[in-house]
């Protein structure tokens, strides 16, 4: 009987390190290397470079939009997909600005961040 307690803690443990080592598991995502300020609606209403691009103010398409609010406006590289966005940790990622890629990572959901070993252009 005195060994319950152990075993109980023992199992309570165990699963406790299978459960985060699930959230490492190296995923596939797709979507548009963005920044952070059209992405995540700070200074856009339809959460695409839409308005940025109209207004001509941020360069003319979408990788450039995307370069302007990284430097000047205090954006974040970030994996755009249809409705989800996630950070990018990964410094390459501005070689793909404005790109539709894949990347290969690991999430961190506490922090909605893609922790990305390769990026790839899927254009």
């Amino acid at each position: 009987m005195k060994r319950m307690p152990a075993i109980a803690i023992a199992l309570v443990l165990v699963s406790t390190i299978f459960g985060f080592a699930a959230d490492d598991a190296i995923r596939t995502f797709h979507g548009e290397v963005a920044d952070s300020q059209c992405s995540m609606n700070v200074h856009s209403l339809t959460r695409s470079h839409e308005e940025m691009l109209k207004s001509k103010s941020m360069g003319g398409n979408p990788a450039s939009c995307t370069l302007y609010c990284i430097r000047y406006m205090g954006g974040e590289f970030v994996l755009a997909m249809k409705s989800e966005v996630y950070y990018l940790d990964n410094p390459s990622a501005q070689n793909f600005a404005g790109e539709k890629v894949k990347v290969t990572g690991t999430l961190d959901p506490k922090t909605r961040t893609i922790h990305a070993l390769k990026i790839e252009s899927e254009q």
